[in-house]
């Protein structure tokens, strides 16, 4: 398991020292994320005006807010990812019943070009017996 990390980080124009498992990188977009809706909330109108505790609950609920509100489209998204996945299954299928499909055709050709070849030896050999027939004059052929 990796060492805990330790960082300083600035949240509200104070600085901190954070300790997580985390890499540093993260430590400091938690916190710059926390600073930027401690300075969203103190433009509310009225924030001068509230308590520390109900200042803690406002920031509480627009992060619990985000929270939620970006937990909707991650499952929106998965629900899309699982759309596409099963999408991808049916063409897959598809496609295979195609290639089945497209092999059974090709041996169907194979078969018939096999039987047509069969076929003209046939024809050739009927066209040779029947030009080594005499004709009805009993003549064997011959032209005039």
């Amino acid at each position: 398991m990796a060492g805990k990390n330790q960082t300083e980080v600035l949240i509200d124009g104070r600085i901190y020292t954070l300790s997580g498992y985390e890499s540093e990188e993260y430590l400091q977009r938690v916190a710059s994320y926390l600073s930027s809706k401690i300075g969203e909330i103190k433009r509310s109108e009225g924030y001068n005006r509230l308590s520390r505790d109900l200042k803690s609950i406002m920031l509480d609920l627009n992060v619990a807010d985000d929270y939620f509100k970006t937990k909707k489209k991650a499952d929106g998204f998965e629900e899309q990812i699982a759309e596409k996945d099963r999408e991808i299954y049916d063409v897959k299928r598809e496609l295979v019943a195609l290639q089945v499909e497209l092999e059974t055709a090709s041996k169907t050709i194979e078969s018939l070009k096999d039987s047509r070849t069969e076929d003209q030896k046939k024809i050739a050999a009927l066209e040779a017996r029947l030009g080594q027939r005499p004709n009805n004059n009993g003549s064997a052929g011959r032209r005039n």
